[in-house]
């Protein structure tokens, strides 16, 4: 069973569909509702998981009464994780998410990683590991994962979900950068040229519905076609994509990379036509 790490952003989730979001001073009765674990980093974890890989998700959770939640849902979900914060009293971030059901867009708000400082393990083993993929939070544990991984060989990825502080030291380390069309580098000029400046052998830039744009080394390039879907929900899907590409690439290798694209937008496809960030997985239609 191929195996990969992932170092990032762990929230709770508190997910409600609603026919709109409510404005000042408003209440709205929500249409359902579900509570799961969170973060770009945890939702690709999860999905690599469901794809048939043994993913650990190097995190903090800490011991909240909220976070035996998160603990559950990853446990349920086929996820280990090691918790690199095992003494937090305080709760975890929490994301709350409003969905709008008729279009399946999302609002959040949440804490993220702000005021967390996690000091990376001195005991990190990457043995065995066939990808390390990271979403730029917690940036210390995540330039520590990449150099790891870099020393051993080991395929990395980035989820660029946007710029961070700390970005530009993950760049040099990474193979693959996978990012959104709002991803925008603090220097003025085309993302991908920023990027790709970095030494960054391969990018991929998702837009929504839209095409991928890939380019790899050589000056190749190229797009790829997202497919169509009634969309329920797009809170994840990002997060879906990164982790449907990590399996790909920790199974199939990064030299095949303009082809794992489809597969892991079909997968991410599928999460979009389900509400929620697990109910896809208990599914088998497109």
């Amino acid at each position: 069973m191929v195996h990969a790490v992932f170092a990032g952003l762990c929230t709770l989730d508190v997910i409600q569909s609603v026919a709109r979001v409510p404005g000042a001073n408003e209440k709205v009765t929500a249409l359902r509702q579900t509570v799961a674990a969170g973060g770009p980093a945890t939702n690709a974890a999860v999905t690599f998981a469901h794809l048939g890989g043994t993913p650990t998700l190097l995190t903090a959770v800490g011991r909240h009464p909220l976070a035996t939640g998160v603990r559950a849902d990853l446990a349920e979900c086929g996820v280990r994780l090691r918790d690199l914060a095992p003494d937090h009293d305080g709760p975890p971030s929490v994301s709350s998410v409003l969905v709008t059901a008729a279009t399946g867009e999302r609002a959040v708000a949440s804490t993220d990683a702000a005021g967390a400082h996690l000091v990376p393990p001195a005991d990190l083993d990457l043995a065995g590991v066939s990808a390390v993929q990271v979403d730029g939070h917690h940036p210390a544990l995540a330039e520590a994962v990449l150099t790891e991984a870099r020393r051993r060989g080991i395929a990395t990825l980035l989820d660029a979900g946007s710029w961070k502080d700390g970005t530009e030291r993950l760049l040099p380390l990474v193979d693959v950068v996978a990012a959104s069309a709002d991803f925008r580098p603090p220097a003025a000029g085309p993302p991908q040229e920023i990027i790709r400046g970095y030494g960054v052998p391969w990018l991929a830039i998702t837009a929504g519905a839209g095409p991928i744009r890939w380019w790899g080394p050589g000056g190749t390039a190229g797009e790829v076609p997202v497919p169509a879907v009634a969309v329920v929900d797009t809170l994840g899907a990002g997060d879906v994509f990164h982790g449907a590409l990590t399996f790909a690439v920790a199974t199939r290798g990064l030299a095949a990379l303009p082809s794992l694209l489809a597969p892991a937008a079909h997968t991410a496809a599928r999460a979009c036509a389900h509400f929620g960030t697990r109910t896809w997985m208990h599914h088998t239609d497109t």
